[in-house]
This record gives C-alpha cells, structure tokens and sequence, in this order.
C-alpha cells in the first residue's frame, strides 16, 4: 500500500509539473543593455516583466536578458527584427540614420527631464510624426534619459575652449554634431564600453546622464563633472517583434496594450530622473566637483557652438527630404505646452 501511494504521489508532482511547464501560452525573451544590477534593469524593465506576467495571470512569461547577453547594444533594435529576441530596450540612435525624426529630441534646449522628454518622444510617436521609422517592429513604449553632461577624469570643464581636444565618447551622431562645434574629439560607443576605455586612457570622459554614470559606474573614474542643462538628451524605445505581437491571442495582445504608451513612457521617464538623483548625490558623496554652467545651453559662451549643432543636424535632415523643423518645432510645443512639468 506504501508503494503504490507512493507511486500515486510521485504520478500527481509529475502531472502538477506538467500543467505548471505549460501553463505559458507563450514566453517573450527580453534584452537590453543595462547591467543586471543597474536601476534601469531593476526598477524599469524588470518591473514591466513582471507585470506582464502578473497582469496575464502566467499565460505571458518573460525572460529578461540585461547586459546585452542577447545582442550588443548597437545590433539590439535588429535582433528585434530578426526575432533572435522579441522585445528590447535600447538607444534608437545605435542604429545610425534609422531613426532621424526621433532624435530631434535630443537636440539641445528640447527637454529638461526624462519624464518630459518622454511625454515629448511618445507623444510624437502617437500622433504619427516619426511612427513610420519604426513599421519594421511593434513599439511599446518610448522614452528618454534625463540631460546629458560631462563626466571627465584629470581637468574641468567650464567653458567651451576646454573641450579643445578632449576625446569624449559620444553616444548618437546628434552628440556629435555639439561636441564637434565645441571642439571636442567625439568618440562613438555604446555606453556599456565606457568605464573600459576611460579607465584605459582610450577616451578623457564621457557625455552621460548622472544615471548613465551611476550605472555604468562613471563615477568611480571621474572626478569633475559639467552640467550644462539641456544640453541633450537620449531617446530610447521598448519594442517588440512585429510577428510575435500578430501571432499573440486576443487576451494576451491585450495584456500588452495595457503596459504600452504614454503610461510606461512616464514612468520611464520617472525612473531615468530618479536614478539622475542617485548618480549625482553619488559623485558629491565621492567628493568629486561639479560644475553648473550658468543659463545652461543659453550661457553665452556656449550658445554659438550648440546653436551650430542643432542646426548642422536639422539641415542634414531637411536636404534629405525630412521634416525635420516642423517635428523640431512640434517637440518644443509639446516640452511646453502638454508636456510641461
């Protein structure tokens, strides 16, 4: 009699394993370039992991891959497409020259947070001035970084003149264009490449958010940092695998719909600012100085080279047949007007 409830039992854990291994109508592979222990892994993506799975009551599981375990970050909005993952977060300008109207939020004096800007981005995208740049995946949600700065290990920077030279890594050719009127030698990397090559003398500094040197360590190398606000900002996008949200049911394509749009833009958005508090409260604690350019990109000494800047850009983009300037101008309505803070 033993045996056999003993048998019984060990048929009714199997039978229970089973049902459990397929209670998942479908399992979304995820990933992203932050490192596992970053706030953008921790407090964005994992959240919004768990939240598919929680609202789908288990029939949506998600499997989160940070770090670019997947795909590098510059290969990530591809390995979307080439369904080698279904959904990533990543930096729309990685992509070079695939998502032009975009990046307009970058550009200097457009937005002063990343709730701001993410209202901005999203905003753009719901009312169909950059959707069609992105007909290839199915967007969740978009959304930016706080304002970039200078992040810099051996000298200060204060004015434009002491840029002269300086090798700064730059994360989108919209950077570019400003650290080259400025007189800085831009460098073209992923920010996961960053603490390396500054560590190796590869590079003199960086431009980042406080949460880009908080998470990718920036701090621990660099010993002064600029602020020069509005400097730019970085667009990001969550999107998915077109075929993998066709092929989702009814109920399940809902789940999604639901942690899409302007409501996960915010709290993105509301993440990036949270974690710019930590990184800079990190460098003060750490000792390091600050340096908080007056009147921020309108300072007079600056103004003339970022102005230079966003011009190169929108004239690039325009004698390519893009709107660039009425998508400019309809991002600075919206920075003032719906999406004011």
């Amino acid at each position: 009699m033993l045996k056999f409830v003993k048998h019984t039992t060990l048929i009714g854990l199997l039978a229970a394993s089973a049902v459990s291994a397929q209670a998942a109508d479908v399992t979304l592979r995820v990933g992203h370039l932050w490192p596992s222990v970053a706030g953008p892994h921790v407090d964005l993506m994992q959240v919004w992991a768990d939240t598919v799975e929680e609202e789908s009551n288990g029939r949506i599981e998600v499997e989160v891959y940070p770090g670019g375990a997947l795909a590098a970050p510059p290969a990530q909005y591809d390995a979307v497409t080439n369904r080698i993952m279904d959904v990533t977060a990543t930096v729309q300008g990685y992509t070079a020259n695939r998502f032009p109207l975009t990046q307009v939020v970058e550009l200097p004096g457009v937005v002063d947070s990343g709730e701001q800007g993410a209202c901005v981005v999203q905003s753009l995208l719901d009312e169909g001035l950059i959707a069609d740049e992105y007909a290839d995946t199915h967007p969740v949600f978009l959304f930016t970084h706080g304002p970039g700065g200078f992040h810099i290990n051996g000298t200060t920077i204060r004015e434009p003149s002491d840029l002269e030279g300086l090798r700064i890594r730059r994360p989108t050719t919209v950077v570019a264009n400003i650290l080259r009127e400025l007189g800085a030698q831009p460098v073209g990397m992923a920010a996961p490449e960053s603490y390396t090559s500054m560590q190796r003398g590869v590079i003199d500094g960086v431009a980042l958010p406080w949460e880009g040197a908080l998470s990718f360590r920036l701090n621990e190398l660099a010993d002064t940092h600029t602020e020069i606000g509005g400097l730019y900002t970085l667009s990001f996008v969550v999107t998915m695998n077109k075929d993998v949200y066709n092929s989702l049911s009814a109920e399940n394509k809902a789940v999604i719909d639901a942690v899409s749009g302007m409501d996960w833009a915010t709290k993105a958005g509301q993440v990036f600012d949270n974690l710019d508090v930590r990184g800079r409260a990190q460098a003060v604690e750490l000792g390091d100085e600050i340096i908080e350019i007056e009147g921020g990109t309108s300072n007079p000494a600056w103004a003339p080279a970022i102005e230079a800047g966003r011009k190169a850009y929108l004239d690039d983009l325009e004698s390519r047949g893009l709107p660039a300037r009425a998508t400019y101008e309809r991002a600075l309505e919206l920075a003032g007007g719906d999406c004011a803070l």
